[in-house]
């Protein structure tokens, strides 16, 4: 594996995230890489549709963001307020003033139910909750795509997740489809680790560094012999992770400064704001999923302290992302979904923290040729339960299939006892969305 080294941080659960850039899932003994190949010249339909999810990890306040009630009584309404969007009759919290001024560009989601309310990521990778798992247990969605619709190109693996464990050692996995599809990072069992020594974060933008040290492995795997015994696949698998494309990929140093700037790379946040950037390049260069993690949500004190500092940031990101993908005319084919594991309740604990609220939580979506422009679903005065259009997580993931070209109510695959399974149970696409 190539692992790039971030920060690490800690839910309330005591739940370790940690927050590190990792390139490659190779094996050379016939691992994971060489075998997403094989499957990947098996399989039959190619577009250029993609997905980025964008995790919210620890649960984001919603009555934060996206629903604010200043009506509310004053232990509820907190500190923010609401403002004007260019749609008229949105608003959302003062502390997101670039989505705001392009909610044309967006679907604010308010009425999200079901959720299992855990800190854990599976159930907004995989659209499913842990009750009656099939042996192997459910795929996240970008191992789906993996499956079906394999690689846009061989230098660019499928399914990439840029912010590693997503907040749970239990998410990004691919489940019942196996090693095969499993998300580029190395997390699965019985792989070995592969780390680049002396690149972290920091050095990830000196590009002759890396092609260095990549340049100096594929040397040492020739001398020693081990690409003489390498079949095709296991020779395509190296020259993914000596690829110029995915290292270009990468390479933010590439862009213009106008869009450095954009995405707040000269503001000195260059660190979790250059995720999103890399995101674009990636699913421009070809991957069909890419998820990351941005920040830590996990306010049962400091609620408005955290989110002052987290929502302008996440605005930052966020907005430059969907308007670069307008930009590049890639808005129709990518689509963008901001959310978190669950809501936060009404009420203000300990005077300035929200605790977990399963009831409902928010969502925020872009691109995919979507009906953009709205908002859906209505709480009730107090942000804590739904009164209009509640919204199931399977109806967000049959419409993120939706868009990338997969008819969820024909298309199954085999489990692992050889039972067809559907890529979501019962569910249609978001009918305001796609309709």
């Amino acid at each position: 594996m190539l692992t790039v080294y971030g920060s690490a941080s800690r839910f309330c659960d005591g739940v370790s995230r940690r927050n590190f850039l990792k390139i490659g899932a190779i094996g050379l003994a016939g691992l994971s890489l060489p075998s997403i190949l094989r499957a990947e010249a098996r399989s039959g339909r190619r577009s250029q549709k993609a997905v980025i999810m964008v995790y919210l990890p620890g649960g984001p306040s919603h009555q934060d963001m996206y629903d604010l009630k200043p009506g509310a009584p004053s232990e509820v309404r907190g500190e923010f307020n609401p403002i004007a969007t260019s749609v008229s009759g949105i608003q959302i919290c003062e502390h997101m003033p670039r989505i705001a001024a392009m909610m044309e560009k967006f679907i604010v989601m308010r009425s999200l139910v079901g959720s299992e309310g855990d800190h854990s990521a599976f159930q907004c990778l995989t659209g499913r909750t842990k009750k009656q798992m099939p042996p192997g247990g459910w795929p996240a969605l970008g191992s789906c795509a993996s499956k079906l619709q394999g690689a846009t190109d061989p230098a660019v693996p499928p399914y990439i997740a840029i912010s590693g464990s997503m907040g749970s050692s239990t998410t990004n996995a691919s489940g019942f489809l196996g090693v095969a599809h499993e998300p580029f990072q190395p997390s699965g069992k019985g792989k070995a680790d592969m780390v680049l020594n002396g690149v972290n974060l920091d050095r990830l933008s000196d590009r002759k560094a890396l092609l260095d040290s990549l340049d100096r492995f594929r040397r040492d795997a020739d001398t020693s012999g081990k690409m003489q015994g390498m079949d095709a696949f296991e020779r395509q698998a190296m020259d993914v992770l000596t690829s110029s494309k995915l290292v270009d990929a990468l390479d933010v140093k590439k862009e213009d400064a106008k869009t450095l700037e954009r995405y707040g790379k000269q503001k000195g946040d260059s660190k979790s704001l250059e995720q999103f950037l890399v995101a674009r390049r990636l699913v421009e260069a070809g991957a069909r999923c890419v998820t990351l993690a941005f920040g830590g949500w996990d306010t049962h004190s400091n609620n408005f302290k955290t989110m002052k500092e987290q929502l302008p940031r996440l605005d930052v990101g966020v907005s430059a992302l969907v308007q670069d993908l307008y930009d590049r005319g890639l808005d129709k084919d990518v689509t963008v979904l901001v959310w978190g594991e669950f809501g936060r309740s009404p009420k203000i604990t300990n005077g300035d923290g929200r605790d977990h609220w399963p009831r409902v939580t928010g969502a925020l979506m872009a691109g995919g040729g979507m009906h953009a422009g709205q908002a859906i679903g209505v709480t009730d005065r107090l942000a804590g339960e739904v009164t209009d259009r509640p919204v199931q997580f399977g109806e967000v993931f049959a419409t993120l299939y939706h868009n990338l070209g997969l008819d969820t109510s024909k298309i199954t695959l085999p489990d692992l006892a050889g039972r067809p399974q559907y890529l979501v149970d019962g569910y249609q696409p978001v009918r305001e969305l796609v309709g």
